[in-house]
């Protein structure tokens, strides 16, 4: 079993907020891979399903919506691992990451929650060893922008990268099941390529 987390805040008012991003891109899986109905569990809105492998076969996988807001989400999280006896590298955690710039898409396991507050609530309580999908949502250009940011909608000008990127993670979706995160960050490019800009504007991708 796989655990896919998709951190966001609950409720309509917050579905198409940056800080959501996670949030939309298991929905996408989900929806890709036609997993099933959505119900409450877990503190979160979840769904099971199987992503196929390239082998044969499929991994059963459980989309989990954490309903706690994003800076508790490591409470649902721990209690999706605990039911399935599941260790943090059975852990994806989607989200919004002000540091990549639009469009851009990396994949980590363990490190520091560089400032995330769901990332840093779900160390908290699993430890740092769970793999990390991070969607670039980019940066606003000051630190005193971000919460204004992080709860803006995207502009209808930016949908048309926002829905290829969650596309893209759900179509190369079979790599990640099967623990190939270079290759599901190398397809989920390929198939949603972005410029490497510096998130702030101009220069570098970091």
């Amino acid at each position: 079993m796989l655990i896919l987390a998709g951190l966001g805040n609950p409720g309509a008012k917050y579905a198409f907020n940056r800080h959501n991003f996670g949030a939309m891109a298991v929905d996408a899986i989900a929806s890709r891979w036609n997993f099933g109905p959505e119900r409450k569990r877990f503190s979160s809105l979840a769904r099971e399903g199987e992503i196929p492998l390239a082998a044969g076969g499929g991994a059963k996988a459980l989309i989990l919506k954490p309903q706690t807001f994003y800076n508790d989400s490591g409470l649902a999280v721990r209690d999706a691992m605990g039911f399935y006896k599941l260790a943090p590298a059975d852990v994806v955690a989607f989200y919004d990451e002000i540091d990549l710039a639009p469009g851009r898409f990396r994949m980590k396991t363990g490190g520091g929650a560089a400032g995330n507050n769901g990332i840093r609530s779900i160390t908290a309580h699993i430890g740092p060893d769970f793999r990390r999908a991070r969607l670039g949502s980019g940066h606003p250009g000051h630190k005193d922008k971000v919460m204004g940011h992080v709860l803006s909608d995207f502009h209808k000008v930016e949908l048309g990268w926002v829905k290829q990127l969650l596309q893209a993670c759900a179509d190369a979706a079979p790599f990640l099941a099967a623990g190939e995160d270079e290759r599901y960050q190398a397809e989920v490019m390929r198939l949603a390529p972005a410029e490497k800009l510096d998130p702030k504007g101009g220069g570098r991708d970091i």
